[in-house]
């Protein structure tokens, strides 16, 4: 068995609900080696955070070429699963999709993010074209990459109340999502306790819930089942802002 399938098992053994798989996202080499260093299980990209330390936008806009020659940068310095914040995969249609999967995966990564928000639009891919884009990585996987299909039902509107309705529908993408063949289920934006338990009992596939301002405990997103714990951009805002406060010290 090659190393990277090895990851690749390991990377889904890791997902256990009730003790979640913390990732605290980095976003280039040295962030992961530090990572590493300190005990990591596994190392996720951040895309908010990779593309913001290369002088990009979020949203696709930082070059394939550059994601891809900075994900292989991270996976020949460390000696855990990585997985790529991967947005929309960079491609609308199948035929490219797959591609560019390919090209993940060739860098030795085990794993990706996969939203269902429309790059570059305010709305979510028909549930039918968004599962077919899965059926379409999966196909083009000649490991077992975990694919963590994200919906953005909530997050497309942070500031909205979450109703019932975008509950139902958070499920019924998920079990959608995990016949088309995902791995796990990511809900970012979902913070409510009793929500989080919802989709949880009604997820086929592990939960991953985003740290957010005002979030319950690890152990209160353990007790409701969660699966996975990412931070997101948290870590580079943080580094950022600590950063900025040291220079302007030095400035002064």
């Amino acid at each position: 068995m090659s190393l990277q399938i090895e990851r690749a098992h390991l990377f889904t053994a890791l997902h256990v609900k009730g003790n979640p798989l913390i990732l605290y996202n980095i976003w280039d080499a040295g962030t992961a080696k530090a990572l590493q260093e300190v005990g990591a299980k596994a190392i996720a990209t951040g895309s908010w955070s990779v593309a913001n330390a290369h002088g990009y936008s979020d949203g696709e806009k930082i070059p394939l070429e550059t994601v891809l020659n900075n994900l292989k940068e991270i996976i020949d310095q460390v000696d855990l699963p990585v997985t790529l914040d991967f947005e929309g995969g960079y491609a609308r249609s199948l035929d490219p999709l797959q591609k560019n999967i390919e090209q993940v995966i060739a860098t030795g990564a085990v794993g990706i993010n996969f939203e269902d928000q429309i790059i570059g639009e305010n709305q979510l891919y028909p549930v039918e074209e968004q599962a077919a884009r899965i059926i379409a990585i999966r196909q083009a996987a000649n490991i077992p990459l975990f694919i963590n299909a994200r919906t953005d039902v909530i997050l497309l509107d942070l500031n909205a109340p979450v109703t019932e309705a975008k509950v139902t529908e958070v499920i019924e993408r998920g079990l959608v999502y995990a016949a088309a063949g995902a791995s796990g289920l990511f809900v970012p934006g979902l913070r409510d306790l009793a929500n989080i338990r919802k989709v949880c009992q009604e997820s086929p596939l592990p939960v991953n819930i985003l740290m957010l301002a005002d979030m319950p405990t690890h152990q209160q997103l353990a007790d409701m089942g969660v699966a996975r714990i990412s931070y997101g951009a948290g870590p580079y805002r943080q580094m950022l802002a600590a950063f900025k406060e040291a220079a302007r010290q030095i400035l002064l």
